[in-house]
C-alpha cells in the first residue's frame, strides 16, 4: 500500500476540508496528505537565562538533535523523550513548542528588537508557549501581560510562566473586552487566536473530528470579534502579531482583509529565508507541514495607524500592599536588588522597580493570577521561600543552603518522596539537578520535609 492510500485510511480528512485544500494547494495536496501519515516533529526552545552555556541532557550529543531554522535557542529531538522523568524540565530549563509557532521570534526580531522598552499582551496565552518565547526575546524591562480566558488553563498558564522565572510578566485571567479599560497602553499585542485547528491533524485526531465547515465560520467571527475588543487598548504606531493554527483563508488573510477595512492600519512584510519554506501569502505566512519540519501554522504582522490616546496609570484600588518588617531581612534572596516588595494577602511579590506602577495600575482594572515573583509566604514573623522564587531567574543562591541530588534523587523530590542525605545544613535549603534548582527543602533534625508543590507533584517511577 503506498504513503497516500495508507494516509487516507489511517485519516480520513473531512470532506468539506479536503474539497477546499485540494483547491488551494493544487499539485502539492498529495505531498500535504502523504506528511498526516507521519509522526509529528518533536521540538523544544531552551530558557537560555537558565541554561546559558550548560547543555541540558536532551542536547548533550549531536546525534540527538538539529537546529530549527527561524529561532535562536530552538532544537529538533530526533525521539520523543520522557519529559515527565527529566529534571531539566522541571526546572523550567526548556519548553516543549511546536517548532511552526517559534516564528514569532522572526517577527519580534524584524518589527521590535530587544533594546526597545514595550508594553506587550499575550491575549490568548495558555498553555504559556508564545508567552515565555516573548519573555526571551523582549527587554527586561519590558512588561508582559499573558492572558487566558478560562480559568482553569490560567491557571496551567501561570505555572509554566513561573517555570520559565521571570519577573517581569503578570498574568491575567480576562476577556478580551475587558482590555479596553486599557485605552492606548500596550505597544504590542500577541493574538494567537483561537481557531478551526486544521494545523493540528496530523498531531491531534480529536482536532480533526471536531472539525465543521459551521465551527470553522463561528471560529472566523469570533476573531474578528476579538480584534475588535482589543484594538483600542493598543497605541498608535503599536503593533499586533495575529496567528492561528489553522490553514484557513476565512479565519487568516481573508480575516485581516475584512479588519483593514474598518480600521487604518498596515500590514508589515518580514523577510524569510526561502530555503525555511514558509509560504508568503497576500496577507501574512503560511506554513505547510509538507513544506516544513512542523505543523501547520499561519502569522501575520499589523501596524495601527490609526489616533490613540495613551493610557493614564491611575490606580482605581489598591490591590497590594506595602509589607511590615520584612524588607530589610529578604530582600537578599534575590538579585539584582532592583525589586519593590509588595504584599497581596499572606503572600510577599517582588517586583521590578521599573514596572511596579503599570503593575500595579492592571492588579486596579484585571483579574490578576499572578504578577511578579513570588518571594515567599508570611507565616507569623517568618517567611516560608515560595516555590516561584526557587524558579526565578533572579534567585540569589548564595541565600540558601543547597542540596546536590543526581537524577534519581531529583525524580525522588519531584514525586515528593522522603528520602535523607547526611551532614545537611538545618532550615530550608535548595534542591539542585545538574546547576538547576528544582525547589525546597525544609531540614529537621532527622529528616527533610518535602516542599514540592503537591499539585505538581508527577507520579511516574524514575525507571519508568
Amino acid at each position: 500500500m503506498n504513503a497516500y492510500l495508507y494516509a487516507m485510511q489511517e485519516k480520513s480528512f473531512p470532506p468539506a476540508f479536503e474539497q477546499r485544500m485540494r483547491s488551494q494547494l493544487g499539485d502539492a495536496w498529495n505531498a500535504f496528505a502523504n506528511i498526516h501519515s507521519t509522526d509529528s516533529p518533536i521540538s523544544i526552545r531552551l530558557n537560555s537565562q537558565k541554561t546559558g552555556a550548560q547543555p541540558i541532557d536532551l542536547l548533550s550529543t549531536p546525534d540527538m538533535h538539529s537546529k530549527i531554522p527561524w529561532t535562536e535557542n530552538g532544537y529538533y529531538l530526533k525521539q520523543r523523550p520522557s519529559f515527565t522523568l527529566d529534571p531539566s524540565f522541571h526546572a523550567g530549563a526548556y519548553y516543549v513548542q511546536e517548532a511552526s509557532s517559534m516564528l514569532l521570534e522572526q517577527a519580534i526580531k524584524q518589527c521590535v528588537g530587544n533594546h526597545e522598552v514595550v508594553r506587550t499582551l499575550d491575549l490568548c496565552a495558555a498553555p504559556g508557549g508564545k508567552s515565555t518565547h516573548l519573555l526571551s526575546l523582549l527587554s527586561k524591562d519590558s512588561l508582559v501581560v499573558s492572558n487566558e480566558v478560562i480559568r482553569s488553563r490560567a491557571t496551567i498558564l501561570a505555572e509554566n510562566i513561573m517555570k520559565w522565572g521571570y519577573s517581569n510578566v503578570v498574568v491575567t485571567n480576562n476577556d478580551p473586552e475587558d482590555f479596553q479599560r486599557l485605552n492606548g497602553f500596550f505597544d504590542l499585542m500577541v493574538v494567537d487566536a483561537p481557531c478551526s485547528g486544521e494545523g493540528l491533524f496530523r498531531k491531534d485526531a480529536e482536532a480533526m473530528k471536531e472539525w465543521s465547515v459551521d465551527n470553522a465560520n463561528l471560529c472566523s467571527l469570533r476573531q474578528q470579534r476579538i480584534l475588535h475588543d482589543i484594538w483600542p487598548a493598543l497605541k498608535e504606531d503599536g503593533l499586533i502579531i495575529y496567528s492561528t493554527c489553522t490553514y484557513n483563508p476565512e479565519e487568516n488573510a481573508n480575516n485581516l482583509r475584512k479588519f483593514l477595512e474598518e480600521h487604518d492600519a498596515e500590514i508589515v512584510p518580514l523577510q524569510l529565508d526561502k530555503a525555511w519554506g514558509i509560504e508568503a501569502l497576500s496577507i501574512g505566512y503560511q506554513c505547510f507541514p509538507h513544506q516544513v519540519q512542523g505543523e501547520g501554522f499561519y502569522l501575520a504582522v499589523l501596524r495601527k495607524k490609526e489616533a490613540q490616546p495613551g493610557a493614564r496609570l491611575r490606580v482605581a484600588k489598591n490591590v497590594f500592599h506595602k509589607p511590615v518588617k520584612l524588607l530589610a531581612d529578604y530582600q537578599q534572596w534575590m538579585t539584582p536588588a532592583d525589586q519593590t516588595f509588595l504584599q497581596f494577602k499572606d503572600y510577599l511579590l517582588a517586583l521590578p522597580a521599573s514596572l511596579t506602577i503599570e503593575m500595579e495600575f492592571l492588579a486596579s482594572l484585571l483579574k490578576i493570577v499572578s504578577a511578579g515573583t513570588t518571594l515567599g509566604t508570611v507565616k507569623h514573623t517568618k517567611l516560608i521561600p515560595d516555590h516561584a522564587l526557587a524558579l526565578s531567574i533572579y534567585l540569589n543562591k548564595e541565600s540558601f543552603p543547597s542540596i546536590e541530588v543526581d537524577k534519581e534523587e531529583a525524580i525522588a523530590y519531584l514525586r515528593k518522596d522522603v528520602f535523607w542525605k547526611e551532614g545537611l545544613t538545618k532550615g530550608f535549603s535548595s534542591i539542585q539537578y545538574k546547576g538547576f534548582t528544582l525547589g525546597w527543602v525544609n531540614v529537621l533534625d532527622n529528616r527533610l520535609n518535602n516542599l514540592y508543590p503537591a499539585e505538581w507533584r508527577i507520579r511516574m517511577a524514575a525507571n519508568s
